[in-house]
């Protein structure tokens, strides 16, 4: 079935006028990219040109996508908006709090168990408002929104960063905090700052090992962590066509890597074929008939270098495998290259654990040519040296590919675990056994992010960036220095043995088949449904208004914490066990900032409570100063709330009363959960005053009281031996966004607009 097929043709029946009024408007051939936008925009047909980079610009996205972490805290906005349903068709996904420990069946069961409190109240929210809700075990948020409602030349926002993996079906979808997501549920326009634009052009054909993986991991390592700040990444040229959409699905997703807004790429034959694979034939019917609106226009292809603001190129017949870590996924290292990397920095080159799945290699492509690897190994008799862990995408590629035998390849393998079809391990959801020692040691995963402690909670694991089928190569071979391109293993008998390469089916020859999908359709009239948030619970949390801004200068503030080097959403508002109270605000307060590193003293969760001179926890320390009336800033390095989108790392500074965050710079989805959040979010005019703030200051803003759009704020710190120094702030508040300030939050505003 195709879920909103009225939707997505009303969408394509507007595009020819749309794309008409904004190519006369801009005067020029127009990206892919800027076709989904200009299609999109909140007035219609355009009127204006926006200027990249600079114009704040209001869309209406189609749709918009939950996880079941983050779904919690913006359904318990969406209820505060007094709406009586979605305005556009949202799902949400329980993915996130199912934990990686024995096996599929048991973990699943002892996350229903664990969680029921939570996913009742998700389902009947959901049940309530309108939205469709995939039970747990359906799958993997992002790979179920790719079988089910990824439409090339759509766009859709969802509350996680990896909600760009859309774009390997041609849509531009980002990623947002919940607040955002409430204003598109309850009808409202959603602004962004018009995206710059890099080009990446793709060449040749790839072959052997090297992946779609590889791509991504090759772009990551040129742009940096913070090089797609602000831009979209669209892909194009024969070797964008010759990938499948399972695999620019993969290089779309970990864009969110290089902190992109998100990535896309034309619509072709390969989109064609998932379409029409996955049961939407109607929809490849609906997008014919305006294909050439669904990529960018052949002068845009032919002359890239005019109409992006930067451009990239990668030969893929060149592009070798490679492996991204650890600590960082764009420490990017070429297969070949790497024994001699890792011998120069000491990292472990043993691996005990191997990981597949994750939104961004969890297709039935990427398990096929997994598979294949195990396959080969067995029938050569090579033992495997690491356990394997295998996450599918959804409960659609789980039964397609244990009917086709895939699983059972991997069951080959004695000390193989099929986990459940959720986030698992990527997300730090996995019980992994030994991990409290916090032992040196490395493990290699098909996942998108390795921040230190993200995957097993232990900051010691270095954790390496692959794709599936290096991932399965490695675990053969038990060393993370083994080249499946060059190297011989050796089997049981002793002799010695290569790899073959990978092979793999980029989709079922028989068709996707499943008996049980997971969907949970909602009520067509949800008004007399119940949805009931215990007041003694330490899961849930009705959630109170932010208090609105008093108009004056903040005075006589703390500088709660410096944080030092890379400070991101992880850090700020931990996951892992964390997860299960992300419904409960005060509650998961407790782990704000516990991860950052303190400049003063380079330790984690202990900073100065300047009221008793003595060091304390962060959150205790914050919630002893919001308990004496003292206001308190937060300091911050580069690309600062880089990583996921979650909306908590927002709210608990707001919630426990800091007042401000000034950082030099900010990764873009934390920077907007501030501003929708009623906090300010404000960066060094001269990144080198971050040195000047010492551990005792005490925090003056002079002109706080003339807040306006370009004007910078000044601030004085001065320090406790009466000297001081004054600062200069920039932001890039607009008047709607200091308008949310006022009104305590962006939702506060909403409730006032509606009564």
């Amino acid at each position: 079935m195709t879920f909103d097929i009225d939707m997505i043709k009303k969408v394509y029946d507007r595009y020819p006028e749309r794309i008409a009024a904004a190519r006369q408007i801009v005067g020029k051939p127009l990206t892919l990219s800027e076709k989904i936008l200009y299609t999109h925009l909140w007035e219609g047909n355009a009127t204006q040109a926006h200027e990249r980079g600079n114009s704040y610009v209001d869309f209406a996205p189609d749709r918009v996508a939950m996880q079941d972490a983050t779904a919690q805290m913006a359904l318990l906005q969406f209820m505060q908006a007094g709406k009586a349903k979605v305005a556009v068709p949202s799902t949400a996904h329980a993915d996130h709090l199912i934990q990686a420990r024995v096996g599929a069946e048991s973990d699943l069961q002892e996350g229903i168990n664990k969680n029921s409190e939570v996913f009742n109240f998700l389902s009947s929210v959901c049940d309530k408002y309108g939205i469709g809700f995939w039970k747990p075990g359906a799958g993997i948020i992002h790979q179920v929104v790719l079988e089910n409602y990824a439409f090339p030349g759509g766009m859709m926002i969802g509350t996680d960063s990896h909600t760009v993996n859309a774009g390997g079906l041609g849509m531009v979808a980002i990623g947002v905090g919940g607040a955002d997501a409430v204003d598109v549920m309850a009808g409202m326009a959603w602004e962004l700052k018009m995206p710059k634009l890099i080009g990446v052009k793709l060449t040749g054909k790839m072959s052997g090992w090297t992946s779609a993986k590889d791509v991504i991991l090759k772009v990551a390592g040129i742009l940096t962590v913070k090089g797609g700040t602000g831009c979209i990444v669209e892909y194009f040229g024969e070797g964008a066509e010759s990938l499948s959409a399972t695999g620019k699905g993969t290089i779309c997703n970990m864009g969110a890597e290089i902190g992109a807004t998100t990535s896309t790429f034309g619509y072709d034959d390969s989109m064609r074929r998932y379409l029409a694979a996955t049961g939407r034939q109607d929809v490849v019917d609906a997008a014919d008939k305006i294909a050439e609106h669904l990529t960018g226009d052949a002068e845009v292809y032919a002359n890239p270098e005019q109409y992006f603001d930067q451009l990239i190129e990668i030969n893929l017949s060149e592009l070798t495998p490679h492996l991204n870590g650890p600590f960082t996924p764009d420490l990017a290292t070429p297969v070949a290259e790497f024994r001699a990397k890792a011998e120069a920095n000491g990292w472990p080159i043993e691996v005990e654990w191997a990981l597949i799945g994750s939104c961004t290699n969890s297709s039935y492509e990427d398990l096929s040519r997994a598979a294949s690897i195990v396959e080969d190994a067995v029938a050569k008799g090579v033992k495997p040296k690491a356990i394997l862990g295998i996450n599918p995408g959804s409960e659609q590629v789980k039964f397609t590919a244990e009917r086709d035998g895939f699983l059972d390849s991997f069951r080959k393998f004695e000390n193989a675990r099929i986990f459940t079809n959720a986030c698992g391990p990527c997300i730090g959801q996995w019980d992994r056994e030994g991990a409290e020692k916090g032992e040196k040691n490395s493990i290699i995963h098909s996942f998108n992010r390795n921040f230190a402690k993200r995957a097993d909670g232990n900051p010691n694991t270095h954790a390496f960036v692959a794709s599936p089928e290096m991932v399965a190569a490695v675990a053969i071979s038990g060393r993370l220095d083994f080249n499946p391109i060059t190297d011989t293993l050796t089997a049981e008998n002793g002799e010695q043995v290569k790899l073959d390469e990978p092979k793999g089916s980029e989709l079922p020859a028989r068709g996707f088949a499943v008996d049980d999908n997971g969907y949970q359709a909602p009520s067509e009239d949800g008004s007399a449904v119940q949805v009931n948030v215990s007041p003694t619970s330490d899961r849930l949390q009705l959630l109170e208004e932010f208090p609105a801004w008093d108009g004056k200068n903040i005075e006589g503030a703390k500088v709660l914490i410096k944080a030092f080097g890379k400070c991101t959403t992880d850090h700020i508002s931990m996951a892992g066990p964390w997860l299960k109270y992300r419904g409960h605000l005060d509650n998961i307060s407790n782990n704000m900032l516990i991860g950052a590193v303190n400049a003063y003293n380079m330790e984690t969760n202990r900073v100065k409570n300047e009221l008793t001179g003595e060091y304390g926890e962060v959150p205790a320390v914050q919630r002893a100063y919001k308990a004496a009336g003292v206001p308190t800033i937060v300091v911050g390095d580069q690309n600062y709330g880089e990583g996921s989108s979650r909306e908590h790392a927002a709210m608990e500074p707001r919630h426990l009363g800091v007042k401000a965050v000034l950082v030099k710079s900010f990764a873009r989805i934390h920077e907007t959960n501030l501003k929708k959040q009623g906090m300010l979010g404000i960066t060094f005019a001269n990144e080198a005053d971050y040195d000047k703030i010492r551990e005792d200051d005490t925090v003056n803003f002079a002109d706080l009281d003339q807040f306006a759009p370009g004007k910078q704020l000044t601030l004085e710190f001065v320090h406790a031996d009466g000297t001081k120094d004054i600062i200069m702030a920039n932001h890039t508040y607009n008047d709607q966004q200091i308008d949310w300030f006022k009104a305590g939050s962006a939702l506060n505003l909403i409730k006032r607009q509606e009564n």
